[in-house]
């Protein structure tokens, strides 16, 4: 008798256990949109841009956070637009840093992984080590801020270069119009910074080293985007505007059926 009663009480207790811990697959599912919703549309884009900025370890090359989000948000509006014909690659000159710095960077979007940072010069209207002045126009020898599409490859003056066209009226606009290109110097090197103080300066082209050209050039050509930042108050531009980017992002994390959830929870 004592040994059933001790059974019975046995399987009312595992009973209960079982009873209390258990819930429903929908309330799980509600429960991680609530963890989603939780976040604001600007702190869940924040995050995501977070994540690609780690993973690909741009800190440590001395890239800043905040230049990356506004080449990023720039190529997010773009390839939602559908305006990029190449959407793996995504190149960021920060002329905000010196001319000894490697302020050159280009990533691998897709796979969310630095692809090289390098030295890029700036024109000799812009400044000497530093670029604080920026044109469109012609003959000014300075650089142009903002976004560009990389082009087709073509022998000129300087040997292999890479035509850009700028996106951005006023800004950068005219850049196939003043032969704004990457091509290769002999200014860009560690022999000018250790002569001059500083690299040497182009005519307003983002001018790479000789010994990385035909790397850079046959990796970002053909429709990719290339960003170029620097210190002007005067820089707006609708491309940095994050409201499509930032909806579109959240629109995904709260499709229940998606990935997205889950993605978003190991941010």
């Amino acid at each position: 008798m004592r040994k059933h009663l001790w059974w019975i009480v046995c399987v009312l207790f595992i009973f209960s256990v079982a009873v209390i811990s258990w819930k429903p697959a929908n309330a799980l599912k509600n429960n991680s949109l609530k963890s989603s919703k939780a976040f604001t549309t600007k702190e869940l884009f924040a995050q995501y841009v977070a994540n690609v900025y780690n993973t690909a370890n741009l800190q440590q090359t001395g890239m800043d956070l905040s230049v990356f989000q506004k080449a990023f948000t720039g190529y997010l509006n773009l390839k939602l637009s559908n305006k990029l014909h190449s959407v793996n690659y995504l190149t960021v000159v920060d002329f905000g840093k010196s001319s000894r710095e490697k302020r050159m960077w280009i990533i691998d979007v897709v796979n969310k992984a630095l692809v090289l940072n390098t030295w890029v010069a700036h024109g000799q209207g812009s400044g000497d080590d530093m670029a604080s002045r920026f044109s469109n126009t012609n003959e000014s020898h300075q650089s142009s801020l903002g976004f560009y599409l990389t082009d087709d490859v073509y022998m000129g003056k300087h040997g292999r270069s890479l035509r850009l066209d700028g996106l951005e009226e006023g800004i950068n606009s005219a850049a196939r119009a003043r032969g704004i290109v990457i091509h290769a110097a002999d200014y860009v090197s560690q022999n000018s910074i250790n002569q001059i103080g500083r690299l040497g300066r182009s005519f307003g082209c983002p001018a790479v080293s000789p010994e990385l050209s035909n790397q850079i050039i046959d990796t970002i050509k053909g429709g990719s985007l290339l960003y170029i930042n620097g210190n002007d108050s005067h820089y707006l531009s609708k491309l940095l505007d994050e409201t499509i980017p930032a909806n579109s992002i959240m629109q995904d994390t709260l499709t229940p059926d998606s990935t997205a959830i889950a993605a978003v929870a190991k941010l």
